[in-house]
């Protein structure tokens, strides 16, 4: 690889891991291509995007940023699983994968600037998309409002229910004298 090729491809990285929110590392020796091409495909499906680079390359993009906890994970065949939106999506394709790949192993991820060893990828993994997670908060957020409204109306609707009946007990008395 001639040195401008390096160069692109640490500025290269540098730009995915600024955009990042996740990045999953993990060991593929042993995997086909065919079946990498499928956690291609299965990560880019989770808006993520899958990477093979050099180690050393690797280093050298992460020195200084909040993914430089990654440097250890960084030892033989490598490849970056990179989340650019939701960090559980990646995390979930990822252990997927892993679970229907036995080659594949999780070495571990940086999530937000924090180190993660397997288990908590798995853990994260488990999480609720972050779709539901908005929806069930939106829930919370309404069920005081509509707790209000119901309380608010109930007077309103005891005096429509009041002359509803007091209209019917009246139809039927007046239906009686005919």
């Amino acid at each position: 690889m001639k040195h401008e090729e390096k160069v692109a491809s640490v500025d290269e990285l540098v730009g995915e891991f600024d955009r990042a929110t996740v990045t999953v590392v993990v060991d593929y020796r042993g995997l086909t291509a065919l079946e990498f091409d499928d956690v291609r495909r299965a990560v880019r499906a989770a808006n993520g995007r899958c990477r093979v680079a050099k180690n050393r390359l690797t280093k050298r993009a992460i020195t200084g940023t909040r993914y430089a906890l990654l440097a250890p994970l960084l030892q033989g065949p490598t490849a970056l699983i990179i989340g650019f939106d939701d960090p559980i999506a990646v995390a979930k394709a990822t252990v997927k994968l892993a679970d229907g790949l036995p080659k594949l192993e999780i070495r571990g991820a940086v999530l937000e600037g924090a180190a993660m060893p397997p288990a908590q990828v798995k853990a994260l993994a488990e999480l609720p998309s972050r779709e539901v997670v908005l929806a069930q908060l939106l829930g919370l957020l309404q069920a005081p409002a509509t707790r209000l409204v119901r309380v608010l109306n109930e007077p309103a609707a005891q005096v429509a229910r009041l002359v509803k009946a007091l209209s019917e007990r009246k139809g039927k008395d007046n239906g009686s004298d005919a």
